[in-house]
C-alpha cells in the first residue's frame, strides 16, 4: 500500500510539474505580448525618466499578480472540490493549510521565474526606438 501511494504521489508531482511548466510558458507569452503592445508607453516612461529597474519591476509585478490570481482561483477550486467530495460523497478528504500556502507561493514563484525575461526585455528598450514603434 505504501509503495502504491508513493508511486501515485510521484506521478501526481510529475503531472503537476508539466502543468506548471506549460502555465509558466503561457504567462511568459502573455507578458511578451503585453510588452509588445505597450512599447510606446515604455518609451514614454523611459523618456520621462523611468529607470530600467522601474520598468522591470512594473512587468514583474504584473506577472506575479497574474500568477497569484491563478493561484487563488486554484486554491478556491481545490478546497471547494475537497469540501464538496467530503459533503456529498462522504469521502474522507482533508486540506492541509501548509499545502495551500506552498501551492500559492509556488504559483507566485512561477510568475517571477517566467516573468523575468519579458520584464528584462521591456526594461532594455531604447526610448527613441520605442517611441517610434507603431
Amino acid at each position: 500500500m505504501n509503495q502504491t501511494t508513493t508511486i501515485f504521489g510521484v506521478l501526481l508531482a510529475a503531472i503537476a510539474s508539466v502543468s506548471l511548466l506549460v502555465g509558466g510558458v503561457g504567462i511568459m507569452n502573455i507578458m511578451l505580448v503585453s510588452v509588445t503592445e505597450r512599447t510606446r508607453e515604455i518609451g514614454i516612461r523611459k523618456a520621462l525618466g523611468a529607470t530600467r529597474w522601474h520598468i522591470l519591476l512594473q512587468f514583474l509585478i504584473e506577472a506575479v499578480t497574474l500568477c497569484a490570481l491563478g493561484g487563488i482561483i486554484g486554491v478556491v477550486i481545490g478546497v471547494g472540490s475537497a469540501t464538496t467530495l467530503r459533503t456529498v460523497l462522504q469521502w474522507n478528504t482533508q486540506v492541509a493549510p501548509a499545502s495551500v500556502v506552498v501551492a500559492f507561493l509556488f504559483a507566485a514563484l512561477v510568475g517571477i521565474v517566467f516573468g523575468v525575461w519579458p520584464a528584462r526585455q521591456a526594461s532594455r528598450l531604447d526610448p527613441i526606438v520605442a517611441l517610434r514603434y507603431e
